[in-house]
């Protein structure tokens, strides 16, 4: 109990909130940090002197938004400091990796940086919520990070849903990617395969057949309804465990709040003639709105 608190406390109140909320808003947490740092405690730090964050899930960052971020640099200098840990040689970057990546392409030589100490748990921790509210991942490594959240904070999928704003079903069915063969998550990776191809290939068991399938997507352009078409239950194909089916309860549109928890990858309620849905920000809300199709 001791050690949670003393954690709790190197944590600081920004980071204390990232954990409790519900659901979260990493931005919010960041603002916040920066907020409750004085700014002569804001120090310029060399790039060559910040090294990647070891725990950082995003592999593959994309060019042409960094070109873009890099250009916004140049003209307009970097607005938010980057968060960073002091280590052996030089520092540690705990958030704003981009920032870093683009300030190098504008040319810069420093950028403005918050020191703090954090444990490795915590460093990990932080890379992996900034990257699932502020970039896209690929499916993936969504699913690598949801996984190293549970297995790190010690918490259910049910919790973990609750403090990302998704439903608990999409958390279960972005982890299944985890089953796929490696090749096909690396084409996955690659955006070879889109995440409705991989959510259909995932409820599959047998591994010769998810390649062959994972073949027919790449060369014949396979759509993911025809997919669906192809794995329906009454085929050749063997299909991983299902979960009981829930017994009937009060809620009449309880089977409606799963269709469409699993659909947004938030959590919907359906009560009192409303439907109320989760979004953690801005950034969510627009891709809900772009999955709706209400975007323009």
């Amino acid at each position: 109990m001791e050690n949670s608190n003393i954690k709790r406390k190197a944590l600081g109140k920004g980071l204390e909130e990232l954990f409790n909320s519900e659901p979260i808003d990493y931005t919010k947490v960041e603002e916040k940090i920066i907020e409750e740092t004085p700014k002569e405690e804001i120090k310029n730090i060399p790039l060559k002197d910040l090294r990647s964050n070891p725990y950082q899930p995003r592999k593959v960052f994309d060019e042409q938004k960094l070109e873009e971020l890099a250009a916004s640099i140049k003209e307009h200098g970097v607005f938010q400091p980057i968060i960073a840990k002091k280590s052996i040689k030089g520092y540690d970057i705990i958030a704003g990796e981009r920032r870093v990546k683009a300030s190098l392409l504008a040319g810069l030589e420093e950028i403005p940086t918050i020191i703090k100490d954090f444990t490795d748990t915590e460093m990990m921790e932080i890379a992996l919520l900034e990257n699932l509210q502020r970039e896209d991942l690929t499916a993936i490594e969504e699913a690598n990070a949801y996984k190293n959240l549970l297995e790190n904070l010690k918490i259910t999928q049910e919790e973990l849903a609750t403090r990302l704003g998704k439903s608990r079903s999409y958390i279960t069915n972005t982890i299944g990617l985890l089953n796929l063969p490696i090749e096909t998550q690396n084409l996955i990776n690659e955006k070879k395969i889109s995440m409705g191809h991989a959510k259909v290939l995932s409820k599959l068991d047998n591994a010769y057949q998810i390649k062959e399938l994972t073949d027919k997507i790449i060369t014949e352009g396979l759509s993911v309804r025809a997919l669906e078409d192809i794995t329906g239950e009454n085929t050749e194909y063997e299909r991983r465990n299902k979960v009981h089916k829930k017994e009937k309860t009060e809620n009449p549109y309880k089977y409606i709040e799963e269709v469409l928890n699993d659909h947004l990858g938030t959590k919907v309620k359906i009560k009192t003639n409303k439907i109320e849905i989760t979004f953690t920000n801005t950034n969510d809300l627009n891709r809900l709105l772009e999955i709706m199709h209400l975007d323009n």
